[in-house]
């Protein structure tokens, strides 16, 4: 297998950048994940779950390193007054260094979006669980679903990343731990910007066909940079 393409969301729950070359670190692809959007009244950190618009805005870094965020309408949210304007409630922009509460929530049931429960996010970088800072799919996983729906950092070709869980990994110069498959949740049946639509039969899929997970999950042992083309060799 070989890296096809490098992803990068530097907002949880945004649209993020398809990249040629990443750094992985301890904390995943460099700049992933470092901003959540939270709610100010509640203190829960909103995701596509919760407020499937989120998967409608986008964000990138800039040359100099600075986060731009941009509103589906193609505005950029300069401040919070942006983003709370634009998804109707109080919300606030936080980074990894500040943000305190990692609260999140999740529907009991895909199905219909009535109940809830809430969870504790992972520390470091936003993401739900400790186990994993990135996760891979081969495109023969993918079929012919939209990447996107996913939000995998790396996507690989052919298709057998299932068999390298409990195997280290060399992507470039780095070498990553896949420790697990990664369980899915609604989040894959969410519409998104060109033309993806709502489509709860993919998480029925999953379910049916694989266990409710796709995807694996992996931890970083030794950082480096990773470019797409690069070889992936089990070590």
């Amino acid at each position: 297998m070989r890296v096809t393409e490098l992803w990068r969301y530097p907002v949880k729950s945004l649209q993020g950048e398809l990249l040629q070359n990443a750094t992985l670190t301890p904390q995943g692809v460099e700049g992933d994940r470092r901003y959540a959007i939270f709610d100010a009244e509640t203190g829960f950190g909103l995701t596509g779950r919760r407020v499937p618009e989120l998967l409608f805005g986008s964000a990138r870094y800039s040359g100099s390193g600075a986060l731009e965020i941009v509103l589906p309408d193609g505005s950029l949210a300069t401040d919070d007054a942006a983003l709370s304007d634009w998804l109707g409630r109080p919300v606030t922009l936080r980074s990894t260094d500040e943000a305190v509460s990692r609260r999140f929530e999740s529907p009991k049931d895909f199905e219909n979006d009535a109940d809830w429960n809430p969870f504790e996010g992972a520390q470091g970088s936003f993401r739900d669980t400790e186990a994993t800072v990135i996760s891979l799919v081969s495109e023969g996983t993918l079929r012919g679903w939209d990447r996107r729906r996913f939000r995998s950092n790396i996507v690989l070709s052919d298709s057998g990343e299932d068999d390298l869980v409990g195997s280290r990994v060399a992507l470039g110069t780095a070498v990553v731990d896949v420790t697990k498959q990664v369980g899915r949740c609604v989040m894959v049946t969410r519409s998104q910007p060109g033309g993806v639509d709502k489509d709860l039969d993919v998480l029925r899929t999953i379910h049916r066909e694989r266990g409710g997970k796709l995807a694996v999950g992996a931890s970083v042992l030794t950082g480096g940079p990773v470019s797409v083309g690069d070889v992936v060799a089990a070590l």
